[in-house]
């Protein structure tokens, strides 16, 4: 059962040797790929060097433009389709996600169609975040609950596991949503396929090193994108 982590990068510098090593000491086998956006603080260049310590584990691409999380994320989805891998997983580079819950993901994924790294499922579990950024992330979560209809407390997650055969069920060239309504977006397409969505308890924590890549655009992407993910679902044309 090969198991990749796809990572997603733009300047992360300060990061990213910490947290490949990191998943690469865990006890259960992990492959990593680093998708960068040809990050300018030189990202690329420190996974690049890292490859010759860990060959045939850390992968690298670089891609030329950068489109958006989900882009991102679809492109090492692709990547990784075309490779036998049986679970492949979302996570940050900022250590915002525990590398360790990399195990529990994947117990609770053997039993599901993807699971879900969940700050909500059992009350709120987020260190370090100003009390409006947890509000705000709480209750865009209870809203697109309420919207899409998703059985999924933590619908904003972007720490999963997805089975290989889910996201082969899922069309990726018809996902639209580029910034974190690109999370909500995935979840939805698999609940409407009638997949098994498990969450996973974990404890969330702020990033100490580097910069946010929320902004209100984003933000705004995600409220209109779940607006209009309801009206597609609706009218047949999800």
């Amino acid at each position: 059962m090969e198991k990749l982590v796809i990572i997603p990068t733009f300047n992360e510098k300060e990061n990213i040797e910490a947290i490949v090593r990191a998943v690469l000491a865990l006890e259960e086998k992990f492959d990593i790929l680093v998708v960068d956006d040809s990050s300018p603080d030189g990202t690329a260049q420190i996974v690049a060097s890292l490859q010759k310590e860990f060959p045939g584990q850390l992968h690298l691409t670089v891609r030329k433009v950068k489109d958006g999380l989900g882009k991102a994320y679809i492109h090492g989805f692709k990547w990784a389709l075309e490779r036998p891998y049986s679970y492949i997983f979302e996570m940050d580079a900022d250590f915002s996600h525990n590398p360790k819950d990399l195990i529990p993901l994947f117990e609770g994924c053997k039993t599901a169609d993807m699971s879900v790294g969940s700050r909500y499922s059992q009350g709120v579990n987020v260190v370090n975040w100003p009390m409006g950024r947890v509000l705000l992330s709480y209750f865009a979560s209870k809203y697109v609950q309420f919207v899409l209809g998703i059985p999924v407390h933590d619908t904003t997650a972007g720490f999963v596991c997805f089975k290989a055969s889910t996201l082969r069920a899922i069309d990726l060239d018809r996902i639209k949503l580029k910034g974190y309504g690109f999370q909500v977006e995935m979840k939805f397409r698999v609940f409407k396929k009638g997949l098994k969505i498990k969450e996973v308890p974990i404890i969330f924590t702020n990033r100490l090193l580097g910069e946010s890549k929320m902004n209100g655009g984003i933000i705004g992407e995600a409220i209109f994108g779940i607006i209009n993910l309801r009206f597609k679902s609706l009218f047949g044309t999800l």
